[in-house]
Formats: C-alpha cells, sequence, structure tokens
C-alpha cells in the first residue's frame, strides 16, 4: 500500500490555503523550489496529477483527496495532543466550514460563538451559494458545510437542519411603479439577484411563469448590501425571514403576492471521530431547530 508522505499532503493543503506556492513557502518556511518538488514527488508516488498549477492554483478531484488526509491528519493530531495535555496553551485548531451568505448574516455565528468559548478553534469561513458549498466538502477545503445537497459527499456524513424561508419583497414605493395594478408586474420589473449563481428569484420567476432571462436584474454581491438595495427601490427579491420581516414592520418593504420560497438546508462533515466537529455540529443544530422551519 503506497504510504501518502504527511509532509507533501500538508504541502498541498498550504498551497489551497495560501492561494499560490510562494505563499506557501513563506508559511513552511521552506523555499518556492521545495514545495514544486514535494508535490512533484507526490503525484510521482499517487501516480496522478494533483495540482492545477494555474493563478490561483487549484486541485484536481485527486488531490481534494490528499488535502482532505492532511486536515483530517492535522484536526486528529491537535485533539490528540490536547488530550495527552502536551498541546500549548494557546494552541488553536483552524475548523474551516463553508456556508452560504444568508444563513451566516441570520443564524449561523451564534452557535460557532458558544463553540469558540467553550474550544481551542478559529473558525475559518467559506461563503458561497448552499447549491455549491458541497463541492468546498469534496475538494477538501472545508471541513464541514451548510449545503442544499442532502446526498452526503464521499467520507462525510449529512443530517437536515431545517429550511430556510424567503419572501418576496419590495419598497412600497417600487411595488406601486411596477406591480400594481394596470403596471407592466414580474415581467419587466428590475430585480436584485446576489450574484450570477443565485437561483432564488429565477426559481420564483419560473413558478411564476415568467422567464427569467427577460428580466432586468441588478448583482449585488453581499447580503447587507442587497436587504438595502431592495428597501432603496432598486428592485425586488427574496429575503430570508428574518432578514426581511423586520423591514416589513418598519413600513420599509412590502411582501408581495405570491407563495415564500423553502430551501431545505443541510449539515455536511468528515466522517471522522472528532469531538472539535460533534461539538459544532451540535451547537449548528440545536440553532437550527430554533432559526429553521422544520420540514
Amino acid at each position: 500500500m503506497v504510504q501518502i508522505p504527511l509532509e507533501g499532503a500538508e504541502t498541498l493543503a498550504a498551497i489551497v490555503d495560501e492561494g499560490s506556492m510562494d505563499a506557501a513557502a513563506r508559511r513552511l518556511r521552506v523555499t518556492p523550489s521545495a514545495v514544486s518538488q514535494r508535490v512533484k514527488a507526490l503525484e510521482e508516488l499517487v501516480g496522478r496529477v494533483l495540482l492545477v498549477r494555474a493563478k490561483p492554483p487549484r486541485v484536481t478531484d485527486a488531490g481534494g483527496v490528499v488535502v482532505r488526509l492532511a486536515r483530517q491528519l492535522s484536526l486528529v493530531q491537535h485533539e490528540a495532543a490536547v488530550e495527552l495535555g502536551v498541546a500549548a496553551a494557546d494552541t488553536r485548531v483552524s475548523v474551516p466550514i463553508a456556508v452560504n451568505a444568508d444563513s451566516l448574516s441570520t443564524w449561523f455565528l451564534a452557535p460557532l460563538a458558544r463553540v469558540a468559548d467553550q474550544l481551542p478553534v478559529v473558525f475559518d469561513l467559506h461563503r458561497d451559494d448552499q447549491d455549491h458549498t458541497a463541492t468546498l466538502l469534496a475538494r477538501g477545503s472545508v471541513m464541514a458545510a451548510v449545503t442544499s445537497s442532502a446526498v452526503a459527499v464521499a467520507g462525510c456524513r449529512a443530517h437536515p437542519l431545517g429550511a430556510l424561508r424567503y419572501l418576496p419583497v419590495a419598497a412600497p414605493g417600487f411595488a406601486d411603479a411596477w406591480l400594481g395594478e394596470g403596471k407592466a408586474g414580474f415581467t419587466a420589473a428590475p430585480v436584485v439577484n446576489y450574484d450570477r449563481r443565485d437561483e432564488l428569484q429565477n426559481r420564483w420567476l419560473r413558478a411564476a411563469g415568467v422567464d427569467p432571462a427577460a428580466v432586468p436584474t441588478h448583482l449585488v454581491p453581499a447580503s447587507a448590501d442587497f436587504a438595502t438595495a431592495i428597501a432603496l427601490g432598486l428592485g425586488w427579491g427574496m429575503l430570508p425571514e428574518a432578514q426581511g420581516l423586520p423591514l416589513v414592520r418598519a413600513g420599509r418593504l412590502l411582501v408581495l403576492d405570491g407563495p415564500p420560497l423553502d430551501v431545505p438546508l443541510h449539515w455536511q462533515q468528515w466522517n471522522l471521530r472528532s469531538h472539535v466537529l460533534d461539538r459544532i455540529a451540535d451547537e449548528v443544530s440545536a440553532e437550527a431547530t430554533r432559526a429553521l422551519r422544520r420540514e
């Protein structure tokens, strides 16, 4: 059986984390040439390309397996050192987690804060659409993810968290101008999307019989600014209940005619015996019970 050297796996993970071979070399306190040689030797050992030498470099599917191995070994070593009492008092393990922007801005930080009060951890949060966070897990970039996928990534386990409910909302003046009786309606009213991968508004439009491709679209890629853009009348959009209802109660937004949209969320994490990951999962699940709708 081929034994993957820890040094090579850690080097590949450092390249992913730092975004370049030069930056990885500085972190590892070796030369860029040494970093390149380690990766090359690792690829020769496993007989596969592990790293695409692009800007920024990215791992192949096989490289993702090696990066995941490096992170798993690092986590296991840290927990063993803590349990044995040989870890430095200020040693903290970094836990990378992928999470969608709306969860991050509404409910997800509270459980992480509780974990950070209890355990020696720091969090490295990767923000991405809930339909894409599982990809980061598969690549080994993160240890756990909030995702829309109920199908566990290879080497991971998954369980449902609940559904994040979105409301179609608009500023009162915008609704009067575009969506009132005798107005153009959703076929012409500008919509606000988070980014080009945001499908929430598109899904709602399709359900209403409107082709999203024909609708004028603003892109506002930040959760708070996204809500502000809608409140200012730039367009209509879908907001999580926790974010939208306070603005509705304050009279800054109206809930538009049409059904809400529920997005089921799931927690996926490495299928690894880890006190740290299990504690995070417990706190995230407890918060989700309070914040999300049960399906």
